[in-house]
Formats: C-alpha cells, structure tokens, sequence
C-alpha cells in the first residue's frame, strides 16, 4: 500500500467511526468557520461540493451561503472524472457514483468553476504546506487547475498533518478549516485558533 492509500485508509475508518451526533456538531462548526472568512463575506460566488455521509457536512454552509444571497456553485461528477458545475438551489439528486449527489440545476460546463470568489473543496488530509490528499480520482485536481479562487478545504482536526505525498498534477489547498480552527497555508502564513 502507497503512502496516500494508507492515509486514505486510516481517515476513512476514523470518519466512519464517528457519531451522527459528532458529524453534525462538525458540519455546524465548519459552516460557522468558512463564513467568518472576509473572503467568503466579499464573495458573489462560493463553489461547495456535496458531502458524503463521513465527509466533513457542508449542508450547513450551502443553506447559510443562498440565504446570504451567495450564488453557490457544485460540482456534477462526468464520466471522464472532470467536474461539471450547476447552481445550488437545494434540489439534489443521486449523482454519477450512488453515495454522491448533485445538483438538479442546468450545467454550466467545466469551466464555471473560474467564476468562483472561493473554492470550498473536498480534503482527505491537508499538510501544514498546502497539499491536499483527495480520495485519487484528480477530478478536484483538474478543477483546480481551472481557477485562481482561495482554495479551502474542508478537515477535521487530526486531518491537518505534517506532510502528505505529493504528484505533480496535485493541486494545493490556500486554507484548512477545521472544527476548532482556520489554518492559512502554509503554516507560517497565518492561523486562527479556537475562539
């Protein structure tokens, strides 16, 4: 097993582990976070994407950004693994894989992503340098490449970690935001503690 097979490994099983309870105080403390941020305050547009069921909740965060009159942005998985984007207006429907959903909304093609303000992404892990750890399949990566946004990803605590192997093709993360704490990357940038 690779060294991004075995972290993967290890995060999926804590995540799993967690309560239902846990998850939800975490997707409630996550929102609270990412919208403390003045870039997400100044945004027009906020790209989300739409947790799985151990994933870190953004449910919160969606519903809080359209009634802040945000226009949000998610992703539409392809066959080819690149992203897609529709506007968030609630309705989800059974995506691409079954355990994803998506938006029911138009498409606005792959590269709608570069009118986002910010980017809310999906994290494995991230490292105190930036690099994130997706679940393997770029399609993040790709949609990354597309877009000059602040990038944040979405962790729990012990998912910020001292390194994480990186490709060439892996793009960095901008921000780590956790239940207890906002994290600029890399570590010496800035970084919000508790409070």
């Amino acid at each position: 097993m690779d060294d991004k097979a075995a972290v993967r490994a290890t995060v999926g099983a804590t995540r799993r582990a967690r309560s239902a309870t846990e998850r939800t105080r975490t997707a409630d403390q996550l929102a609270e976070r990412v919208l403390a941020l003045p870039e997400v305050t100044a945004a027009r547009t906020v790209a989300v994407y739409v947790s799985t069921a151990t994933e870190p909740g953004t449910s919160p965060l969606r519903v809080a950004l359209r009634g802040r009159g945000i226009r949000v942005l998610l992703p539409v998985l392809l066959a080819d693994g690149d992203l897609d984007w529709a506007v968030d207006d609630g309705a989800l429907r059974p995506g691409l894989r079954p355990a994803v959903e998506e938006p029911e909304g138009r498409r606005l093609g792959v590269a709608a992503i570069a009118g986002a303000d910010v980017v809310v992404c999906p994290a494995t892990a991230v490292a105190v340098d930036g690099t994130r750890l997706g679940k393997g399949g770029g399609s993040y990566d790709r949609g990354l490449a597309r877009t000059d946004a602040l990038t944040v990803a979405l962790v729990h605590d012990d998912e910020v970690l001292d390194r994480l192997p990186r490709a060439a093709h892996d793009h960095p993360v901008r921000v780590a935001v956790t239940p207890t704490r906002t994290v600029w990357l890399p570590a010496t940038a800035r970084s919000i503690p508790e409070g």
